[in-house]
């Protein structure tokens, strides 16, 4: 029957290889802080750990054994291994990162937010790769922060998901966006009209959710009058000059397209709290140095665009 070995901590397995590297109880015992019956003691463990004498007598001195000398390799390596595991995360240096970071957002955030972000990376982090996942109602952004699919999340949501660590970003102002050539473009929109006319809309980006918009209304009793749904963001602009349609949405998005295209963007009818847009992460990286640095890069670039509406408004 096998006899039972003493599990090896890190205690003995650095006395191994200062008893192997030394060759000498004495010399590892100073060099411990250790009496030499205490070292002898733990010479004796680790013979009957190992199944080996380790160490054996010559006329030089102690000598190791062949599988003494094996032994100290694997010491070396699994202090080395254990040093690493239990040192402290060195500073992050985006100059010189390789790292692949994984963003999700809706394409709302295309035009003006995820150009700054990608501005910052190739100036501060030019080796690093960004890679931006779009965020829609068949994508389990959730699971994916879990699992490491992505570092963070970029969206707005009248709640936010409680089981993720959510910063905020930045508020927008709700507006309507309308082509130039719309009757109403000039005159405003009262509720009436607001409720009556047909409505542009996104596919939402959250299952089983209603939209931000549409929330927001259901919470007022009131409901819109969708005639016809997009899949992307930047088809809104061309619908609008082409139609009677209306858009809702927030004035930062609305007022990039006005700053090119003849599309006039009015008050909204409806009282609707601002657009809040959150920054989420899992607590799995919430000490990574790495995404820290990443997540500091996202808030200046909301900090800014925030800036640039107050200045408008």
């Amino acid at each position: 029957m096998q006899r039972h070995r003493e599990p090896l901590d890190t205690y003995l397995l650095r006395i191994l290889q200062i008893l192997l590297t030394e060759q000498s109880v004495s010399r590892a015992a100073i060099k411990l802080g250790l009496s030499q019956p205490a070292l002898s003691n733990s010479l004796r463990r680790l013979r009957e750990v190992t199944g080996d004498p380790i160490l054996v007598r010559s006329k030089a001195g102690m000598v190791p054994t062949e599988r003494g000398l094996e032994l100290l390799a694997h010491a070396n390596e699994a202090l080395l291994a254990i040093d690493r595991i239990t040192q402290v995360p060195g500073k992050f240096e985006p100059g010189s990162t390789t790292r692949e970071f994984h963003v999700g957002a809706p394409d709302y955030l295309d035009a003006m937010f995820l150009p700054n972000i990608a501005e910052i990376l190739r100036r501060e982090a030019p080796l690093a790769k960004l890679i931006v996942h779009p965020i829609n109602s068949d994508f389990d952004y959730v699971g994916a922060l879990e699992h490491g699919g992505l570092d963070v999340v970029i969206g707005n949501w009248l709640e936010p998901p409680l089981q993720l660590h959510t910063s905020r970003l930045f508020d927008d102002e709700v507006v309507c966006m309308l082509g130039s050539q719309h009757p109403l473009a000039s005159r405003g929109i009262s509720l009436k009209h607001y409720l009556e006319m047909p409505h542009l809309a996104p596919f939402p980006y959250v299952s089983a959710r209603q939209s931000f918009i549409d929330g927001c209304l259901a919470e007022q009793g009131l409901r819109r009058n969708i005639q016809m749904t997009i899949p992307y963001f930047g088809q809104v602009a061309g619908m609008l000059l082409r139609t009677d349609l209306v858009f809702t949405t927030g004035r930062q998005f609305a007022q990039h397209y006005a700053r090119y295209l003849p599309i006039t963007i009015l008050p909204s009818p409806v009282t609707f709290p601002p657009m809040r847009f959150y920054l989420l992460w899992h607590k799995r990286c919430q000490g990574s140095p790495e995404v820290i640095w990443l997540r500091k890069c996202i808030t200046k670039v909301a900090t800014m665009l925030e800036a640039s509406l107050t200045e408008y408004r």
